[in-house]
């Protein structure tokens, strides 16, 4: 890992010299999927035309102290939207009812801070506006967030989404979402289910660009024997971080800039690079390797599509209306919610039917 730790060297001594978002560019704005009925692009200008401003103005003071929080805020979008759709039911809590699907082994190793952030939003967008801005809104805002506010693209996000009622089961959660074991084949039959296509699949892989890998992910293209697919000199370095099964430990996704947004996690495939067999399999494999070329040649085609990609994954599974509720709490459902009064509900409901 030579590489990595001197570009991350260079990361560190640049953050001294610049802004530590001095690669946020101007991007473009991208809206290239249609939205699902219910949602609106729109949707708060009214009850709370602030929300977006507050969400990124909060953002750049927690990446200001801590930039890797933007991968766990992605991933929590990810994790939320595949299982049962994006209705904010990786933020509950277990209850009487049965464990959460935070206890489930894929959402183990979310970060705890990720779940923290969306609550701190949570209560500043409540102050400003009362409770009429769902936790699942705020989960799919702070993803678009995370991305631009490291140096990816600026994108309009359709709002209205409802909060869930449940949380799923372990079987659908390990069900819903892939290790990193897992073959590209694997990977396009699950989003086949959720109609995203091999452009889609390639695409959203993309966030693999900033954030960590744990060992026990990747140990089996290691040992007992190495996968071919990994380069040489890049598996060796992967061995000193890992010198044995199930060592606990962690390394970066993206060696070339691990916490900036851009199209390099391709060109660590094209090298062999990949972290995952769930990464390097997009390359190997035929179906995918000519998009995956396409991207590491062409940033801005892959921010197009990651933005697309990201609009269609961002609404599946919707509630909207009357369905579902605003939570108080982004952890705790308003019928478990000791604290809350009747007459909040019935504020937040009003609000909502004004929306319709």
């Amino acid at each position: 890992m030579a590489f990595a730790a001197s570009f991350t060297t260079f990361l560190l001594i640049s953050s001294l010299l610049a802004s530590p978002f001095a690669w946020v560019a101007e991007a473009n704005t991208y809206t290239s999927a249609p939205k699902v009925k219910g949602l609106s692009w729109t949707f708060y200008k009214s009850t709370c035309p602030k929300v977006e401003s507050i969400v990124r103005k909060h953002l750049k003071k927690v990446f200001k102290e801590d930039v890797g929080q933007a991968a766990g805020l992605l991933r929590l979008h990810f994790h939320d939207c595949f299982v049962q759709g994006c209705d904010g039911s990786v933020l509950l809590d277990g209850s009487a009812s049965g464990p959460s699907e935070q206890d489930a082994p894929p959402n183990l190793t979310l970060r705890a801070k990720a779940f923290e952030i969306i609550n701190d939003l949570r209560e500043l967008v409540h102050k400003e506006c009362g409770r009429v801005v769902s936790c699942a809104d705020l989960v799919a805002l702070a993803a678009r967030d995370s991305v631009f506010l490291t140096g990816g693209p600026d994108y309009e996000v359709p709002l209205g989404r409802r909060d869930g009622l449940t949380f799923a089961t372990e079987e659908a959660t390990l069900n819903n979402l892939l290790p990193g074991t897992a073959n590209t084949t694997t990977i396009l039959d699950l989003l086949k289910t959720k109609n995203l296509d091999a452009t889609d699949a390639v695409a959203l892989s993309g966030g693999h660009t900033i954030g960590i890998g744990h060992c026990t992910s990747f140990e089996d293209r290691l040992y007992p024997t190495q996968d071919p697919t990994l380069a040489k000199t890049f598996a060796k370095d992967l061995k000193k971080v890992c010198p044995t099964k199930d060592f606990n430990n962690t390394t970066v996704l993206d060696i070339r800039s691990p916490n900036k947004f851009d199209n390099k996690y391709y060109v660590n495939l094209v090298h062999r690079q990949g972290l995952f067999t769930s990464d390097q399999d997009l390359y190997t494999d035929a179906r995918t390797k000519d998009i995956v070329e396409s991207f590491a040649a062409d940033e801005s085609l892959f921010f197009e599509k990651f933005v697309h990609s990201m609009l269609k994954m961002g609404q599946l599974s919707v509630l909207t209306g009357k369905k579902g509720e605003i939570r108080a709490n982004c952890s705790v459902r308003n019928s478990d919610n000791e604290l809350l009064t009747s007459v909040v509900e019935d504020e937040a409901e009003e609000a909502w039917s004004e929306l319709k």
